[in-house]
């Protein structure tokens, strides 16, 4: 996710519809709406099967509280078995994750301490005070500071009146260097060290209601490429297109992103940033999803808009197989390296590659996914972790091919007992990439 952003929207929604997808050239669909201007030009009209998109029901069901608070006492366990005293963790997903809270990252400090015993504890600039207490859900124990303060030695005096003022503390992977620092100047006996053995301990294995929520993103992303491929006509640009799928989104009640590209610039696996107009033979890359509370899809469709050649039709279905290699290693217990050397020996048994030359696959075959569009863990060459029952990831092996055209094909999975499972239907063919 916002990783490929030359051509990204964001905007909102969720839906239900039944719409053919093979792209065909046309004039805009009657009964439609002007739309926005795009880089100071006119848009086109958005398309009534974009306007016609409506909220899908029932409503997603919200994390609980009392699963959070689950999640907290199984960081402890880890810090347990991580010998760690405490965590720390400024805004962001993992910040999120435990309890529920969204807060910017700015140069003030606000965070969280977990400790491995005794009650959580919050910073927060002083005069962001009621603000805080509207959020904060677990914890009473919040300790403000005025501008002219230090919020690093609260974070000390935390850690002191929890027993941790020499110990080992895990900073959560995103906490900026300045913060880590400034607490560890204020307690120099404290041990910092990584809090990623907790952090990716708890998220990477998914529960019942976040598979749930993430199945709610996939299946609004892919209603809105369904509905959105339809609109494809010569001459459109990226813009265009980006635009119709985001209002998708929106339509379909949900936050998202995507990126477009047509051409010889598909090859480029997170696009170009060269304007593009499309034409009758250009292969058509769509790529990214939505975010459901928070939690977050990508899906990859490539296509042509038009009549195929051999040669684009021929890489389409070797890209196919080597998505359907991937899925089928993606055993519990496997390593995750296993499911890269599957994909990856499609495409290299075909006279691509090796390893990550172009032509070819350059990059790993999946990587996990929730909170954050890449997240803990991934499949890729010397990544030995098993895989487990709850584990999210996306299984999307590239064949570019620079100069001339680029595929795709991304749908995310989740593991279960049984094994794999898609969120999506995987494209059937080249000439019809929905179910």
């Amino acid at each position: 996710m916002k990783r490929r952003h030359f051509v990204a929207t964001s905007a909102g929604a969720l839906g239900a519809l039944a719409i053919g997808c093979k792209p065909s050239a046309g004039a805009p669909a009657a009964g439609a709406v002007a739309g926005a201007s795009d880089d100071g030009q006119e848009m086109p009209p958005v398309p009534a099967s974009i306007r016609a998109l409506q909220p899908l029901t029932p409503a997603p069901v919200p994390i609980a509280n009392g699963e959070r608070e689950a999640r907290i006492e199984k960081a402890r366990q880890l810090m347990a078995d991580n010998h760690l005293d405490a965590v720390f963790m400024e805004a962001g997903t993992s910040l999120f994750y435990y309890t529920g809270v969204r807060w910017g990252l700015s140069e003030r400090t606000f965070g969280i301490v977990i400790p491995r015993r005794g009650e959580i504890a919050w910073v927060a600039p002083a005069f962001e005070e009621a603000r805080a207490r509207e959020l904060i859900r677990f914890g009473t124990d919040i300790r403000v500071w005025q501008e002219d303060e230090s919020p690093f030695r609260l974070v000390a005096n935390i850690l002191r009146d929890r027993g941790a003022g020499t110990g080992r503390v895990g900073m959560e992977e995103r906490v900026r260097f300045f913060v880590a620092d400034g607490v560890h100047l204020e307690a120099p006996h404290l041990e910092i060290t990584s809090a990623t053995p907790v952090t990716a301990g708890c998220r990477v294995i998914k529960s019942p209601a976040e598979i749930a929520l993430m199945q709610r993103a996939n299946d609004i992303t892919i209603a809105a490429y369904r509905a959105a491929w339809q609109t494809l006509r010569e001459g459109m640009s990226q813009g265009e297109l980006a635009r119709n799928i985001t209002t998708a989104y929106r339509n379909l009640g949900a936050d998202g992103d995507v990126s477009v590209q047509f051409g010889q610039y598909t090859a480029y696996p997170h696009g170009s940033a060269t304007p593009q107009h499309l034409k009758e033979g250009d292969v058509v890359m769509i790529d990214d999803g939505v975010k459901v509370e928070g939690y977050t899809a990508d899906i990859t469709r490539t296509g042509v808009f038009g009549a195929p050649t051999q040669r684009q039709r021929d890489v389409w279905e070797l890209e196919r197989r080597a998505q359907d290699a991937a899925f089928r290693a993606a055993q519990v217990g496997r390593p995750c390296e296993d499911v890269d050397a599957a994909a990856r020996k499609v495409i290299t048994d075909a006279g691509f590659g090796p390893g990550y030359k172009v032509p070819g696959l350059p990059h790993r075959t999946g990587h996990g996914i929730g909170l954050d569009g890449h997240e803990w863990t991934y499949f890729v060459k010397g990544n030995r972790t098993p895989i487990a029952p709850g584990m999210c990831f996306s299984d999307e092996p590239t064949i570019a091919i620079y100069g001339e055209f680029g595929i795709r094909l991304e749908d995310c999975l989740h593991i279960t007992d049984q094994g794999p499972k898609f969120f999506t239907p995987q494209a059937p063919s080249i000439d019809h990439l929905f179910v």
